[in-house]
């Protein structure tokens, strides 16, 4: 039995390609399902499965990185919402691409496809890939953060954020006059900010730099961020603390 391993960083998405393969392919097995590069890639060398279903923006390893990885071990389906780069680089290399939002139709076509290809060796898609990368339009960074307020839905310019925490199934967004609770992600946040701006800080913490006005050491050793126009503190975690040893 042909095995496939899905990674798609939208589980609600990641469920529904599983559920429409199951109906389109009910003879293919879904090994692993995974929703960043890294699990992902430790899927693939673990699993060994014969068809990927990748995301190209996976975070931690991308889609293209995770291809260039698997070399000819696997017929490669990617996942792709930028179809005016993808699409044609795709098509010229012979692989396949489904996407967002899901169409059934092309869903349908790529597990013919794929059915076709089971037989042969898988493609290279080294230069594929490196095309793919080059074509890809640079995302421009958030501007601004929508939050639920009421009745009233308020926008919060990057700019006036002094930090993002993440505070169980939420993430605090912190301005100089209080808080306010999103739904989104912190890695999410973290890949759309300026990373010249924005610094994760700690394993739940993200800061603004323009809003720090000092660095001090404790007397443990580890690095506290004092605020321009807040009281707290923000501690720096081991892992993060190397950046700021540089400046």
């Amino acid at each position: 039995m042909t095995r496939a391993l899905i990674a798609e960083d939208e589980p609600l998405l990641c469920d529904e390609i599983r559920e429409e393969l199951g109906r389109v392919w009910p003879d293919l097995a879904i090994c692993a399902l995974a929703h960043d590069g890294h699990a992902a890639h430790r899927a693939i060398e673990n699993l060994r499965p014969e068809v990927l279903f990748l995301d190209v923006q996976l975070p931690g390893l991308t889609g293209l990185e995770l291809a260039r990885l698997a070399g000819r071990r696997a017929h490669i389906v990617f996942i792709t919402a930028f179809d005016h780069y993808a699409v044609q680089a795709f098509d010229e290399g012979a692989v396949d691409y489904l996407l967002k939002p899901l169409d059934s139709a092309r869903l349908v076509r790529a597990t013919q496809r794929l059915k076709e290809r089971l037989g042969q060796v898988p493609a290279d898609l080294g230069k594929l890939v490196d095309r793919a990368r080059q074509l890809a339009p640079a995302a421009e960074p958030l501007r601004w953060i929508s939050v639920l307020h009421g009745r009233e839905i308020r926008l919060i310019t990057v700019e006036d954020i002094c930090y993002f925490r993440a505070d169980n199934k939420y993430v605090a967004v912190v301005t100089v006059d209080g808080e306010s609770l999103i739904s989104t992600p912190l890695k999410d946040l973290l890949a759309k900010l300026d990373p010249a701006v924005f610094w994760q800080v700690h394993r739940g913490t993200v800061v603004n730099l323009s809003a720090v006005r000092s660095l001090s050491r404790d007397i443990d050793g580890s690095l506290s961020l004092h605020l321009k126009q807040r009281p707290e503190t923000l501690k720096v975690g081991s892992s993060y603390a190397g950046r700021f040893r540089q400046l």
